[in-house]
């Protein structure tokens, strides 16, 4: 099968790209210099001109403080240029996989969120996540994908701003933010298997929950790093974006627990 990827050079897509190649598709990489989504006559070019079996689109404004603030961009990217891919999949009858985010949800549950539950965005940057969505579900074949608290070695993130911040100086880090820490090689290999099933919406993220805090503890354990970690809470720090307080998702045990999947990130790291 080929397929065409949007956002191959992202932090998940840098990971995803190999996995789909280890499993023999043929995959067609494109960036935002190779095929910009806002374009739509460049993205009818590109993919009348390579004729993919399935699309993924990893590419999305993923900034959640800017796009608070640059919110034409990120409607831009997220919702325009989602709907762009979407046009074409219906034109041609090609799948579409949409990366989505557990911040399409407000955080008021108490229990694990499950796919069909629904979206109820608190920042613009789930609205725009929750909108791409909708217009997904206006095809026939589709998957819906949620993931959460992305890490991985090829991009910024949680994990890497833990542990390159200044070590001599106290380390706060919020308490009330709960979720589920994901590597993106293990949302990968839950993508991949997510295309043998039917269409529809998923969870792909690692197992489990916690704290930032709780979080921050074990990324500095299993590193081996000792830092002074001071929990805190949302409202204290300086940020003008909600967020949820709890964005746990029900994975269906599609991906192990968040933990192993650390302790495996963090033996292939470099820091």
């Amino acid at each position: 099968m080929k397929i065409l990827v949007t956002g191959s050079n992202g932090m998940l897509g840098q990971d995803l790209c190999p996995v789909l190649e280890d499993e023999g598709y043929e995959v067609i990489e494109t960036t935002r210099r190779s095929m910009d989504i806002t374009d739509k006559e460049q993205v009818k070019n590109v993919i009348k001109g390579h004729s993919p079996e399935l699309i993924i689109h990893l590419a999305a404004y993923t900034d959640v403080e800017k796009a608070e603030n640059d919110r034409e961009e990120a409607h831009n990217i997220n919702v325009l240029g989602t709907r762009n891919i979407v046009e074409l999949c219906k034109q041609h009858d090609i799948p579409l996989v949409y990366i989505s985010s557990d911040f399409v949800f407000d955080g008021e549950k108490e229990v694990p969120y499950e796919p069909e539950d629904k979206p109820h965005p608190i920042n613009y940057y789930g609205q725009t996540k929750f909108d791409g969505e909708e217009a997904v579900k206006e095809l026939s074949k589709y998957y819906i994908i949620r993931t959460s608290w992305l890490y991985g070695h090829h991009g910024v993130n949680f994990v890497t701003k833990m542990l390159t911040l200044d070590r001599n100086k106290e380390i706060k880090v919020v308490d009330d933010q709960i979720g589920s820490p994901t590597w993106t090689v293990d949302a990968s290999i839950g993508i991949v298997n997510i295309l043998d099933k039917e269409y529809g919406v998923y969870n792909v993220c690692n197992s489990g929950a916690v704290s930032r805090y709780k979080f921050a503890e074990e990324i500095f354990s299993v590193f081996g790093i000792k830092a002074d970690i001071i929990p805190c809470k949302t409202k204290d720090i300086q940020s003008t974006v909600r967020r949820p307080k709890y964005s746990v998702l029900n994975n269906h045990g599609l991906c192990r627990d968040w933990k192993s999947a650390l302790r495996d990130f963090a033996a292939l790291a470099e820091f």
